[in-house]
């Protein structure tokens, strides 16, 4: 990963930059700890310890290899990430170590990019703390986004080419003229269940909320207003797609909606329950939104609620109240913005 490099910048106790030859493919020979902006050092493991900290790494990995991948990456990522082992080139070793993990688990890479910079570096020194949870879950979500992703035939074909669509193609068909469809289709009681759940918390937050804005008049609430509609369906497709996502609609769907208005103010708070991808894979999301003034909907969650036809009602219901929750927060704060 190192071998187009020949020197690395190194700074003196002056704070002063230069050039040193790189060491490449080998262990680092001098102390690599950065300074942090309010001056502090991060330590990383001394020079003199590095082959044994390593050594350690891999047996405890062989001791991991029935563990949950996506544990199991996040950990080795940053135990990586505090040895430092290399004078260059970490971040690239600890990408392809966390990639390796995943793709022996039959599972996707995962991609950070410069927008999530804040959210690992953080995440990394939660891990210092002996927290891996936001780094775990940070790994979690972009490898869930990535194989929502994957689940669309245009996103398929700009990234494996036309025998991957026609591979796709193929097993489409053949589990239409299975067994598997109905048993796919079990995720749909499942969204049914959760859109009862849906409809209750909507009720319920508008109730409190008209309660509230009776200080400036009468309020009107309704609940269901929101059908989904021609116009309905192309706005979910077109937020799944700037998610590199396929809304499938074509399957059976849910839609909770609420509505309130006071004066010329209104709050129109909806909850779509779809399946994702062009064919069917017992996946689906739920995605919260609001309706602007111009008909188009605007996500109020920052992340979609997914289950698929394994998922069990009763392992969802605390996670998706809490989710819905989160989302109807950001709505209600959007509209009283406006008041």
């Amino acid at each position: 990963m190192t071998r187009h490099q020949s020197t690395t910048t190194a700074i003196d106790g002056l704070g002063r930059r230069f050039e040193i030859p790189l060491l490449n493919g080998r262990f680092k020979e001098q102390p690599n700890n950065p300074k942090r902006s309010d001056g502090s050092v991060h330590g990383y493991c001394p020079p003199l310890h590095v082959e044994a900290e390593v050594e350690n790494l891999l047996a405890w990995l062989a001791e991991y290899s029935n563990e949950d991948p996506v544990l199991v990456a996040a950990w080795l990522h940053h135990r990586f990430t505090q040895i430092h082992p290399y004078q260059d080139g970490n971040g690239r070793v600890a990408r392809a170590l966390t990639t390796l993990v995943l793709l022996r688990a039959g599972l996707l890479p995962v991609v950070i990019d410069r927008d999530l910079r804040t959210e690992y570096i953080a995440a990394l020194e939660s891990a210092d703390q002996s927290d891996l949870t936001p780094l775990a879950e940070l790994f979690a979500r972009l490898q869930r986004n990535a194989i929502l992703q994957a689940l669309s035939v245009e996103f398929q074909a700009r990234v494996t080419g036309t025998s991957t669509v026609i591979a796709a193609l193929t097993v489409k068909l053949e589990k239409r003229n299975s067994a598997e469809l109905s048993v796919l289709r079990h995720a749909n009681s499942i969204a049914e269940e959760l859109c009862g759940i849906a409809e209750k918390t909507v009720a319920r937050s508008l109730a409190e909320l008209e309660s509230a804005l009776r200080q400036l008049g009468e309020p009107v609430t309704e609940m269901n207003p929101i059908q989904p509609l021609p116009w309905f369906k192309e706005e979910v497709r077109r937020v799944a797609s700037e998610a590199q996502k396929f809304a499938n609609l074509s399957e059976d769907h849910s839609v909770v909606s609420g509505l309130i208005s006071i004066k010329l103010e209104s709050l129109k708070f909806i909850v779509s329950l779809h399946h994702v991808g062009r064919s069917l894979t017992g996946i689906m999301e739920a995605m919260a939104y609001s309706e602007g003034p111009s008909e188009r909907l605007t996500p109020r969650s920052a992340e979609p609620f997914v289950f698929t036809h394994l998922s069990q009602l009763t392992d969802l219901q605390a996670p998706f109240a809490q989710w819905l929750d989160a989302a109807l927060a950001v709505a209600i704060k959007e509209f009283a913005d406006r008041l």
